[in-house]
């Protein structure tokens, strides 16, 4: 299985950014799909998911900002964010989870992509 995230970059405050997944190995219909960030000196945190069926999930402090998506035929999840400030910035990491269903959370999630890198400035 192989991950690979991209479209992270230096963005202003309010700004917006999609970042895209790209899954090979394995089909976004029979796993889900979670996207988590790190920031400096923080711990790596949820932020989306998105289940085999298409169900989505978001942590509190994205929902209304943050929209996930995902193209089957291209098994590409997007994390479209936008109204970003400065408590975004991190590097944003994307997982398939062990099976369907998908978590804000860790627990499920057993191959991860690199990271892309989220900087907004104030």
């Amino acid at each position: 299985f192989q991950l690979q995230a991209y479209g992270g970059g230096l963005v202003q405050a309010g700004g917006s950014l999609r970042l895209s997944c790209a899954a090979s190995g394995f089909s976004l219909d029979d796993n889900g799909i979670g996207w988590f960030r790190q920031a400096p000196g923080k711990e790596r945190e949820g932020v989306s998911c998105i289940s085999g069926g298409g169900s989505v999930a978001y942590r509190d402090s994205v929902k209304g900002r943050f929209t996930i998506s995902r193209d089957i035929a291209k098994n590409t999840v997007f994390l479209q964010m936008s109204s970003l400030g400065p408590e975004d910035t991190a590097t944003y990491y994307c997982a398939k989870s062990m099976g369907s269903s998908c978590r804000v959370r860790f627990g499920i999630y057993d191959s991860w992509g690199q990271g892309t890198l989220v900087t907004v400035s104030s």
